[in-house]
């Protein structure tokens, strides 16, 4: 079963600055098969009993993988991901429940009776009232991605989960998904391309293509301290810390190329990707054991056994081997099994440890801030035995620039490298070659640079929405989310002001922003000085702008016409007749002929 970690939920003040935001949301739509002639045949208290048995099991499931169960419409239930905090996994974190909930019904026949259940998932724009946004609030958000998700169940074979085009984009290389053929939905102008998700999928390594672009400097400084602790024979801590899309799986990738040998001795390299919410607080670990023993996928636990007793054989001790073997193999054939995670991750420490005896031992951890914390506990465990033995082992763990690894006696022996955004030089030459392998021209690159924010990640999204249809934010899908999930850090009155900031397109002070969101004077100045802290705001012409051109785009975007046109009579109420029109800033001019303007 995964691992819920690490979903940060966006703080809620008394009172929520702005009621209602047009978000992304993923909806779920789950309704039993037959029901109608299984009621017929039961009586009445029965039926009472299995659905509050069915909607108690999926309810549970669905608020697990942090759901919002919107509505309960007969035997159907409907759930929003997405509509109360994004972690940029709202998608993922659907067709999971929905996964979960066809095997639990599978497993467990709710008041004795066996049911069948289609789901269906949808990805789309709605708008959302932020305050309604909790278990049972009929009505929480509006948009036709919620009658899509109704009309996908239909197409779902019983016991099956099938999905729409974005949120299959919004889930690739996380699960597995087969096309169904395009259908015909009712309602819809145009056919809708399905898929079945089968399963989840195992984590596979990123394919990185192109040279190296602007991170020469920190390359080189985790280079040294690899090779610092291989000279000196004692371990060393490198943690790499950038945002989301900074190239901490890409640096880590070349690290490990860049570092085959120190000094003529083999460096012996031992990498962990973590995926969001694995299967078992440890199974990156597993997924280590499994790569250390040259066994696949697939391959049956007597396979890995034997595998793995053949890789040990030499590095422990004859009456060690066997049940290190075993353990080890039972911990890759469930790594969600708390017994056997646990006694797979003392016989793992047990391994590297004897591996850096003999030669010097990278241990990797990509993404380790998405990890639950026994992982990082693992990693400390084997610092500190690897520190108290002084063996040549190096701990490398890339993560979040927010996230706090408190490593104990660890003085001196830690570096952090951080990843800030790509210069205007870098991000062209990036841009430029992105552009060239996609054939598209060059000169693109001068459009782009200033949306791309010196992040490499948000550079080959953009490049490859080029020709494509626009998410209605006007970036691409995979930026929107990670715009997202960054604004949904943020509490209620730290994005009212970032989008009351947005709107208004102009640099603003705080007495614009008291005038903007109605506040009392004063209210403003923290926050924005808030605001400025995280980054999401510079400095600008004595006043505040939002700093980056992508995150002010979406936060535009979130507000609806009628509060962007309210912000307007704002503005403008206070102004003689005659300055108005001409007073009104660009991003606030568009609603001027509303009618909430033209009543202010």
């Amino acid at each position: 079963m995964a691992t819920i970690v690490g979903i940060r939920k966006p703080a809620t003040a008394a009172r929520w600055p702005v009621p209602e935001e047009r978000r992304v949301v993923t909806v779920l739509f789950a309704d039993i098969v037959g029901s109608t002639g299984l009621i017929e045949r039961l009586d009445p208290e029965d039926v009472r009993e299995l659905q509050r048995a069915y909607f108690t099991t999926v309810a549970g499931v669905l608020r697990r993988w942090n759901g919002v169960v919107e509505k309960y419409v007969g035997d159907a239930v409907m759930a929003l991901f997405g509509a109360r905090g994004s972690d940029g996994f709202d998608a993922y974190r659907a067709v999971r429940a929905g996964l979960e909930i066809q095997e639990t019904l599978n497993r467990r026949a709710p008041a004795g009776t066996r049911l069948r259940v289609r789901v269906g998932v949808a990805t789309g724009e709605a708008l959302v009232d932020l305050a309604a946004t909790r278990d049972g609030g009929h009505g929480t958000a509006s948009g036709a991605v919620i009658t899509t998700a109704a009309r996908l169940q239909e197409y779902a074979p019983p016991g099956g989960v099938v999905v729409c085009a974005a949120t299959r984009r919004a889930t690739a290389g996380l699960v597995e998904q087969r096309p169904l053929a395009t259908m015909a939905v009712a309602g819809k102008a145009f056919p809708l391309d399905l898929w079945r998700v089968i399963g989840v999928a195992r984590p596979a390594p990123t394919r990185h293509q192109g040279p190296l672009i602007g991170r020469r400097r920190e390359l080189a400084t985790a280079c040294d301290e690899i090779t610092r602790a291989v000279r000196d024979g004692q371990p060393r801590w490198v943690s790499v810390a950038g945002p989301v899309g900074s190239g901490r799986s890409r640096l880590l990738h070349e690290l490990a190329r860049a570092v085959p040998t120190v000094d003529g001795r083999p460096v012996r390299w031992c990498v962990a990707h973590c995926p969001p919410y694995p299967d078992g607080e440890l199974a990156p670990l597993a997924d280590m054991v499994r790569a250390f023993a040259g066994a696949r996928d697939t391959g049956p636990t007597e396979t890995v056994r034997q595998r793995l007793a053949g890789a040990l054989d030499g590095l422990l001790p004859a009456d060690r081997r066997g049940a290190a073997a075993r353990a080890l193999a039972d911990f890759v054939a469930a790594p969600g099994d708390a017994g056997a995670s646990g006694r797979g991750a003392e016989a793992w420490r047990e391994v590297l440890l004897a591996l850096a005896t003999s030669v010097p031992v990278v241990v990797a951890v990509d993404d380790l801030d998405r990890a639950a914390p026994t992982l990082s506990r693992f990693l400390h465990r084997l610092f500190a035995a690897a520190s108290e033995r002084q063996l040549p082992l190096v701990v490398v763990a890339t993560h979040g620039p927010g996230w706090a690894d408190l490593l104990p006696d660890a003085a001196g022996r830690r570096r952090h490298v951080p990843l800030p955004a790509l210069g205007a030089v870098d991000t062209g030459r990036l841009l430029r070659q992105l552009l060239d392998r996609a054939g598209r021209p060059a000169a693109l690159a001068a459009e782009l640079l200033p949306l791309v924010g010196g992040n490499p990640a948000v550079a080959r999204a953009h490049v490859r929405a080029l020709g494509e249809d626009a998410d209605p934010a006007g970036v691409p899908e995979a930026v929107r989310r990670m715009v997202d999930a960054r604004l949904d850090q943020l509490n209620g009155h730290q994005r009212a002001v970032l989008m009351a900031a947005a709107a208004h397109r102009a640099n603003v002070d705080p007495g614009t922003v008291e005038q903007l969101l109605d506040w009392p004077a004063g209210h403003a100045e923290p926050v924005l000085r808030a605001l400025l802290a995280a980054g999401l705001l510079r400095r600008a012409g004595g006043g505040y702008a939002v700093a980056d051109a992508t995150v002010a785009r979406v936060a535009r975007h979130r507000l609806p016409r009628a509060l962007r046109a309210e912000f307007a009579g704002r503005m403008l109420a206070r102004l003689p007749l005659a300055t108005r029109r001409t007073a009104l800033p660009d991003g606030l001019r568009a609603v001027g002929r509303s009618p909430a303007l033209a009543a202010a």
